[in-house]
């Protein structure tokens, strides 16, 4: 059985400049559908919500993740950029190295998860409660 990734993280790079699992998983997509209406379609969020992420991602470096063209007639695109390659290649790059770590740093604590189902099925009496002391 596969084990799910621990770490989902975002790396700021200044106040208004930062990469994490949504923008990648776009730029995923932009290179797989060449397109950002399919991209978004296939992660399941707005036309709108796509483009305002990558915006603020094409906005964020001196170069292009992406290159778009209009729609209209024969329809638009977008392509990857080389840059573009070079953000998922090395985002992805540190979080394999990150779930490393985590894996080695958690592995005591991954042995006590529960996998017999919900935690919120489970009641917990109330005399086993914690109070807040007042």
């Amino acid at each position: 059985m596969k084990r799910a990734r621990l770490i989902r993280f975002r790396i700021d790079f200044g106040e208004h400049s930062n990469i994490g699992p949504g923008k990648i998983a776009l730029l995923e997509g932009i290179r797989t559908h060449r397109s950002l209406s399919e991209a978004a379609r296939s992660m399941g969020i707005s036309y709108r919500r796509a483009w305002l992420l990558l915006d603020s991602l094409n906005q964020s470096f001196n170069l292009p993740a992406t290159i778009n063209s209009r729609g209209g007639r024969g329809g638009g695109g977008a392509e990857v950029t080389t840059f573009g390659n070079l953000l998922i290649e090395r985002y992805r790059e540190a979080e394999r190295k990150l779930n490393v770590v985590a894996e080695e740093c958690l592995r005591e604590v991954r042995a006590q998860v529960n996998t017999r189902g919900s935690v919120s099925a489970r009641r917990i009496p109330v005399s086993k409660k914690i109070r807040k002391r007042t």
